[in-house]
Formats: C-alpha cells, structure tokens, sequence
C-alpha cells in the first residue's frame, strides 16, 4: 500500500494541512477549523506581545506560542531564551487547556526558569509570569479553560487574568 505523499509548504517543509481547533489538536479533514498563524513572520517586540496577547485572550495560547515562537527564531540571541521561555509558558498552557496536566506543568516551569533570569525587557512582567506559572503547575489536577487561565505577559499584571 502506497502512503499519500505528506502535505508541504512552499520550501518543502512538512505541514499538516488538517484543520486544528482553537487549541491546536488536529481536527478530520474536511472539518472547519480555526485558521493557523502565519510561520515565519517578522513582528517587532511590541506587535509579538500585543499578538500573542489577543490570542491569549482568546482561549488561543497554541496560536499565541507560534507567534512568540516567531520572536524566538527570528530575534538577537540575546534575547532568544526570553522569547523561547514565552513560547513554552503558551504551550505549556496549551497542554494543560487540552488535560495534560503532567507535560503542562512542566512546560509551565521550564518556561519560568528560562525567562526568570531577564530584567523584564519590553515591559514583559517576568516575575508575574514566573508566579503565574509556577502557581498554575502546582494546582493542574485536569483541564483547564486556556481563556480564563491566560497571563497577562506585561504591564505588571502577569499573575492576572485579563480584564474583561
């Protein structure tokens, strides 16, 4: 038996053409689904917060990791484990939103400590997101609602959820 060949993008890189719910699990082919974040897009650090936050708002955090994943390929390497500790911080969410309660928490806390050691650059409130994380480890019992959870990532209101 013959496997279909895999979906690729312009450059040749495997892609999932599957539709993805808003939390980014695959949904069967033909179902609608939740448009994907461009890759590889080019954002100044304030349009990668102002994004990833509206996606974190959202109930949205896979989608708000792949704009801070952005950030973290695309940036200094100074600042690439800042960027990298936010992404995991959203993925970290994402895992505990769809119950992975073990991987989320994990993820939650290598995300802490990647981004604690930074001197909250951009406005960034790393030390509200290092206690928001590190307090939303240590509670994960089950599945959570991503929207509800979501961090603010700067203003100093990083252990908060959003305003309504």
């Amino acid at each position: 038996m013959t496997k279909a060949p895999r979906d690729r993008d312009f450059e040749g890189r495997a892609r999932s053409a599957r539709p993805r719910d808003g939390l980014g699990r695959p949904l069967p082919y033909g179902a609608p689904g939740v448009a994907r974040q461009p890759e590889g897009v080019l954002r100044t650090p304030a349009q990668t917060l102002a994004e990833a936050q509206r996606l974190l708002d959202a109930g949205m955090p896979f989608h708000a990791h792949e704009v801070l994943e952005d950030a973290w390929k695309s940036g200094p390497d100074e600042e690439r484990e800042l960027w990298r500790g936010l992404a995991q911080l959203a993925v970290g969410l994402t895992h505990a939103a769809r119950g992975n309660t073990t991987g989320g928490a994990r993820l939650l806390l290598r995300g802490a400590e990647r981004i604690s050691g930074f001197p909250d650059p951009y406005a960034i409130d790393v030390v509200g997101l290092t206690t928001w994380a590190r307090a939303l480890a240590a509670r994960l019992a089950g599945p959570v609602d991503a929207a509800t959870e979501s961090p603010r990532l700067t203003a100093g209101r990083g252990d908060l959820p959003p305003a309504p």
